[in-house]
C-alpha cells in the first residue's frame, strides 16, 4: 500500500466525465429524487489511515449494506444453526425473486438478498427488544460515528411501498421461516435499511472484516473463523446477481446497496466503500463499480 490518495484522486478524474450514469432506484420513492450528480469514495487502511475524494463526507441510504451488519451481529449471537433456515450459494435472480423462494419452499438461498436478511432479522428479534435499534448501534460503534442515524422518510416511503417484502415475509411465515410478527421484523428490516451514512463512516464500519475481526475499540467481535465466512459469502453473494462480475472485474468481497453505495474489503489491507446513486439494470452502482475495479487495478492487489 501507498500513494491512497493519489490514487483516489486518479480515479476521481477519470470517472468524473461520467458522474450522473445509470438508473436511480424508482421503486423506493424518494431514492428516486436523490441528486444523481453525486459520487465519493473513502477508503481505511488497516493501519488506521483515512483518505476520501469526492462526496465521501455526504451521507446516503445505505439499504441493502445493512444486510452485512445484520448478518455480522446474527453471527455474533447465533451459531451454525441458523444456516438451516438460510442458504449461502448465490441467487442469480432478482433480490427479491418471489420465484426462486416458492421453489425452494420458502428457505432464502442467502443472507444478502431481501428474503435472507429478512430471515436474519427475525433472528435478531431473539436477541434485543428494539433490532433496528441493535443494527444501529453496532454501526455507530464500529464507524466511530455516533450522529450517524435511520432516515424518517426513507423509512416512511419503504414501509408505504415494500408490498414485494411483506409478500417474501408472509410467504416465509406460512414455511415456518420466521419466528416473530411480520410486521415486527418488517418494521426492523426497513429500518436498518433507512440507515444513513457516508462512505467514510461505512468504510470505517467495515474495517473489522479487513482487520480479523478486530472492532473500532481494538478488541475480538467476531473470530476469523466468521470473518472468512462472512467475506466469503460477500464475495459469491454480495451484489445481487453480478456477484460474478464483481469477481471478474474488482476481485474483492463487496455489498452493494440500491442507495448507490457499495463497500469491499482487502483483509489484512483495507476497507473501502464508494457511492454514486445511478445504478445498472442489477441494481448496483454504476460508477461505483467502475471505481472499484480502477482502485484494485491501481494497487494492483485483489485478493486473487
Amino acid at each position: 500500500m501507498g500513494n491512497e490518495q493519489k490514487i483516489l484522486d486518479e480515479i476521481y478524474s477519470e470517472l468524473k466525465g461520467l458522474i450522473g450514469a445509470g438508473e436511480l432506484a424508482n421503486y423506493i420513492p424518494v431514492l428516486s429524487q436523490v441528486p444523481a450528480d453525486q459520487f465519493g469514495i473513502a477508503l481505511k487502511t488497516v493501519s488506521g489511515e483515512s483518505f476520501g475524494v469526492g462526496d465521501y463526507q455526504t451521507s446516503f441510504s445505505i439499504q441493502s449494506i445493512s444486510k452485512l451488519f445484520v448478518l455480522s451481529l446474527a453471527m455474533m449471537h447465533t451459531d451454525s444453526d441458523r444456516w438451516h433456515r438460510v442458504g449461502r450459494e448465490p441467487s442469480g435472480t432478482s433480490f427479491n425473486s418471489l420465484v426462486q423462494l416458492e421453489q425452494e419452499n420458502g428457505r432464502p438461498r442467502n443472507p444478502f438478498i431481501n428474503a435472507g436478511a429478512i430471515v436474519m432479522t427475525d433472528y435478531l428479534c431473539d436477541f434485543f427488544d428494539c433490532p433496528r435499534n441493535a443494527v444501529l448501534d453496532f454501526i455507530r460503534a464500529q464507524s466511530g460515528n455516533d450522529s450517524i442515524n435511520i432516515n424518517q422518510e426513507v423509512f416512511d416511503s419503504e414501509q408505504a411501498t415494500g408490498h414485494r417484502n411483506y409478500a417474501l415475509a408472509h410467504f416465509m411465515k406460512s414455511y415456518g421461516n420466521l419466528n416473530h410478527d411480520v410486521e415486527t421484523v418488517l418494521k426492523a428490516y426497513f429500518g436498518h435499511c433507512s440507515i444513513e451514512m457516508s462512505c467514510l463512516d461505512l468504510a470505517c464500519a467495515v474495517s473489522f472484516l479487513s482487520r480479523e475481526g478486530i472492532g473500532n475499540d481494538g478488541k475480538s467481535i467476531l473470530d476469523k473463523s466468521k470473518i472468512r465466512r462472512i467475506n466469503s459469502l460477500m464475495l459469491t453473494c454480495g451484489a445481487y446477481d453480478n456477484a460474478g462480475e464483481f469477481a471478474f472485474r474488482i476481485g474483492l468481497p463487496t455489498k452493494s446497496g440500491v442507495g448507490g453505495g457499495i463497500v469491499g474489503v482487502l483483509p489484512g489491507s483495507y476497507s473501502v466503500a464508494v457511492w454514486s446513486p445511478g445504478l445498472n439494470s442489477a441494481g448496483n452502482s454504476e460508477l461505483g463499480m467502475k471505481a472499484l475495479e480502477l482502485l484494485t487495478t491501481k494497487f494492483d492487489a485483489s485478493i486473487f
